[in-house]
C-alpha cells in the first residue's frame, strides 16, 4: 500500500475515533482543512466562520489528509546548491518544497486551534490568522512554479513538520517549536535564498521570498510574545525556550547559518538570546 493511501486511511480512522467539531465553527473549519484529501480545498479552503465552539474538547490529530496528487516520501531531496538555481526546474522544485512547507504550517496552526482549546481566544484567533497567511504564501509559490511549467505534485514532498510538531504537549511548547523554531529558521533561510535567486537573474522569485520572509517576521513575533506570556516571563529567554522544545529536538534544527539577526531582533529575539543560540552546541547541555 502506498504511503499516501495509508495516511488517508489513518485520517479516516481518526475522524471515526474523535468527535467532529460543531458545524459552522472555526474548529470545524480547522478539522476539515486538516483532514481533506481534496487538493483544491487544501489550496483554497474558503473563509472560516466567526463562531467558536463553546467548551471545545482537546482534539489531537496525528497526521493530515493528503491529496492523491502529492507523493509523500521519507527523505527530503537535497537543498540545491546556489549555482544549480540557474536552472528553471531546480527553482521550481525549490518553490514546490516551500509550498509544501507552507501547507504543513497552515495545517499545523489549524491543528493547534484544535489541540489547545483552553488557551485565550485571542491566541487562537492569532493562530487562525497565521494559518490563513500561510495559505496565501502557498498561492504565491504555486503561481510561481506554475509560470515555469510545473504543477503541484510534480515533485515529491516530505511531511517533516508533521513528524515533529504534534510532539508539542502544551501551547507554549507549540510556539517554542513553530514560532521560535521553524519560522525563526525560515528567516535565516530566506536571507540566503533571496540573494541567490537574484544572482541567477530571477528577480520575481527573489521578491516572493522577501515578501514571505517579511510576513514570517510577524509570525515569529507572535510566537515570541505568546511564548513569554504563556511562560510568565518578561521576554524570550534562550534556556527557557531550549528546555521547552519537545525532546529530542534541539536548537540546532532551527538555526540557519548565518543567523538573520536583524529580522530575528525585529521579531522579539534580543542579543542575549541570539548570542546563546549562535554558540549553543549539544555538548553545552
Amino acid at each position: 500500500m502506498g504511503r499516501g493511501k495509508a495516511r488517508q486511511i489513518v485520517a479516516r480512522e481518526e475522524i471515526a475515533a474523535v468527535t467532529r467539531p460543531l458545524a459552522g465553527t472555526v474548529e470545524a473549519w480547522a478539522w476539515d482543512y486538516i483532514h481533506t484529501v481534496d487538493l483544491e480545498q487544501k489550496c483554497s479552503p474558503g473563509p472560516p466562520p466567526s463562531r467558536w465552539e463553546p467548551a471545545a474538547p482537546v482534539r489531537r490529530i496525528s497526521c493530515p489528509g493528503r491529496p492523491k496528487e502529492l507523493e509523500v516520501i521519507a527523505r527530503s531531496p537535497r537543498t540545491p546548491k546556489p549555482g544549480a538555481l540557474v536552472r528553471p526546474k531546480v527553482r521550481a522544485q525549490l518553490f514546490h518544497t516551500f509550498w509544501h512547507h507552507e501547507l504543513q504550517a497552515a495545517e499545523l496552526f489549524a491543528w493547534a486551534i484544535l489541540a489547545f482549546p483552553g488557551t485565550p481566544v485571542e491566541f487562537r484567533r492569532g493562530l487562525l490568522g497565521i494559518c490563513l497567511e500561510e495559505i496565501g504564501h502557498m498561492k504565491l509559490y504555486a503561481e510561481y512554479f506554475g509560470t515555469q511549467g510545473f504543477a503541484i505534485g510534480d515533485f515529491p514532498v516530505r511531511d517533516w513538520f508533521w513528524q515533529r510538531v504534534p510532539m508539542a504537549e502544551t501551547a507554549d511548547q507549540f510556539v517554542a517549536l513553530v514560532g521560535l523554531g521553524l519560522e525563526s529558521g525560515n528567516l535565516d533561510h530566506g536571507a540566503l535564498f533571496a540573494p541567490r535567486l537574484r544572482a541567477v537573474g530571477d528577480l520575481g522569485a527573489a521578491k516572493i521570498v522577501d515578501q514571505v520572509s517579511k510576513d514570517e517576521e510577524a509570525h515569529v513575533a507572535f510566537g515570541a510574545s505568546w511564548f513569554a506570556r504563556l511562560r510568565g516571563r518578561p521576554k524570550v529567554e534562550f534556556e527557557t525556550w531550549r528546555t521547552s522544545l519537545p525532546e529530542p529536538l534541539s536548537p540546532i534544527l532551527f538555526r540557519g547559518k548565518p543567523l538573520n539577526r536583524k529580522a530575528r531582533k525585529q521579531a522579539g529575539q534580543d542579543d542575549d538570546f541570539l548570542d546563546a543560540l549562535s554558540k549553543w552546541e549539544p555538548s553545552s547541555e
